[in-house]
C-alpha cells in the first residue's frame, strides 16, 4: 500500500516508520471504521516488547495513547496466542477490584495487520522489571507494594466467573491433570540431553495431584513485572492475560512464589530479578500465609503447586535452550537459559520429597 503524503488526512508523520508486525496505514483505516472518532489525526508507534510472547506496541495520536497487542510474526498456534481470550477477560474485569486497562476494540480478520489484535488504554505508571528497577523503594515500599500485589490476586481468585461473563471460558473439571500431561509433552518435544532428577520428577508430580479446592479465574503468569504500578505505589494494572483459564487458584501462587523465591535465590537470573530481598521484599511465605487469610483456602498442598510450577519454568527454559543449540533463537539472552534447568528441577524434586515426608 502506497505511502499517503502529509497533506492527506490521516497520514503519518513524514518519515514516520511502520514498526514490525504494524502497517499503521491499514491500522488507522481499520479504526476508522470500526471506531469512528478514536483516533484524532496521523498515527505513530513504537514495539515495546516482542519476541518469545506477543507483541506489544505504543499506539498514539495527536492527543491520545493506547497500547496494541498481536501475536508474535511468523507461524504460531492460534491457542498460544489468542487475542480473544486476551480481550475477552479484560473487559469482562472491567468495573471489579482487579485493575485491568480499558478495552476499546477486537480484530479477529487477519487481513488488516495479518494476525488478530486488539486495542487497550495505555496505563500510566511503572513496570519493575529488573533488580535496578526497584533497587530505590526501600522496605517499607517494597512490603505494601507486596501486600498489594498478593491482595490483588487474591480478589482476582474471589470472583465468581459467571458474575463477569466466563463461566464458559475453560473447564476447570481437570485442570491440573490436563496441565500436568501437558507439560510433560512439553519436555519429551525438547528432550536433547540429560537433567539428573527429571524423570523422578515427572513420576512424582504425576502421582502427587492433589485435589482442587476452587475453580477461579487464573492469571497463568502472575508475578511483579506483569503489572503496572502507579505513582503511589497501587497496582494500577494487570497485564500479560495470554495464560488465563478457569482453574486451581494455587497454581497462581505456586508461580508466584517461585518467580519471587528465583529472584531472591538466583540474582542475575535471566527470568525474573525484580522481587529482590535487598530491595527490601519480604520473604513470599509471608505473603502466602497473608493470602491464606484473606481466601480461606488450605495451602498445606501449595508444595506440590510450586515443585509443578518450578518444573513448567524449567520445560520452557529447556525448549528455548534447545531451540538455541539448534541456532534457532533470535537475538540476545538465551544462552543462559540451559543453566537454570537442573536448579529448578532439583529444587522441585526436593519440594516433593519434603511434602510426601509428611
Amino acid at each position: 500500500m502506497p505511502e499517503q503524503s502529509p497533506e492527506q488526512p490521516g497520514a503519518r508523520p513524514s518519515g514516520a516508520p511502520h514498526p514490525p508486525g504494524l502497517d499503521l496505514d491499514r491500522l488507522r483505516d481499520h479504526l476508522a471504521q470500526a471506531h469512528p472518532g478514536l483516533v484524532d489525526g496521523p498515527l505513530a508507534a513504537e514495539l515495546i516488547s516482542g519476541g518469545k510472547s506477543n507483541l506489544t506496541y505504543t499506539l498514539h495520536d495527536a492527543s491520545h495513547r493506547w497500547v496494541l497487542r498481536r501475536p508474535p510474526l511468523g507461524h504460531v498456534l492460534a491457542t498460544a496466542h489468542d487475542m480473544s481470550r486476551e480481550y475477552r477477560v479484560i473487559a469482562a474485569l472491567a468495573g471489579s477490584l482487579v485493575p485491568v486497562p480499558g478495552v476499546h476494540l477486537l480484530c479477529t480478520d487477519a487481513e488488516v495487520l495479518g494476525a488478530p489484535f486488539y486495542l487497550m488504554d495505555e496505563v500510566e505508571g511503572r513496570v519493575y522489571r529488573t533488580a535496578e528497577d526497584s533497587a530505590g523503594l526501600g522496605r517499607e515500599r517494597a512490603r505494601a507494594l507486596s501486600y498489594r500485589l498478593i491482595d490483588v490476586l487474591a480478589e482476582l481468585h474471589a470472583i465468581d466467573p459467571a458474575t463477569v461473563g466466563l463461566a464458559d471460558f475453560g473447564r476447570p473439571d481437570g485442570y491440573l491433570q490436563r496441565q500436568v500431561a501437558r507439560w510433560f509433552r512439553q519436555f519429551e518435544a525438547s528432550r536433547s540431553r540429560e537433567i539428573p532428577g527429571m524423570d523422578e520428577l515427572q513420576q512424582r508430580l504425576g502421582q502427587g495431584i492433589p485435589a482442587s479446592q476452587r475453580a477461579t479465574i487464573v492469571h497463568g503468569d502472575y508475578r511483579l513485572d506483569n503489572t503496572v504500578v502507579a505513582a503511589d505505589d497501587t497496582i494500577a494494572a494487570v497485564l500479560d492475560w495470554e495464560m488465563a483459564t478457569l482453574g486451581d487458584p494455587l497454581a497462581d501462587v505456586g508461580l508466584m512464589k517461585v518467580y519471587w523465591d528465583i529472584a531472591g535465590e538466583m540474582p542475575g537470573n535471566p527470568v525474573t530479578q525484580a522481587v529482590n530481598p535487598a530491595a527490601g521484599f519480604p520473604r513470599m511465605d509471608e505473603l502466602v500465609e497473608h493470602y491464606a487469610t484473606r481466601t480461606g483456602l488450605d495451602l498445606t498442598p501449595l508444595p506440590w503447586y510450586t515443585a509443578f510450577a518450578a518444573y513448567k519454568l524449567a520445560v520452557i527454559a529447556e525448549g528455548i535452550h534447545y531451540r538455541y543449540t539448534q541456532g534457532k533463537t533470535v537475538g540476545e539472552g538465551f544462552a543462559h537459559l540451559g543453566a537454570l534447568v537442573p536448579p529448578l528441577v532439583a529444587s522441585a524434586l526436593e519440594t516433593l520429597l519434603k511434602l510426601e515426608a509428611h
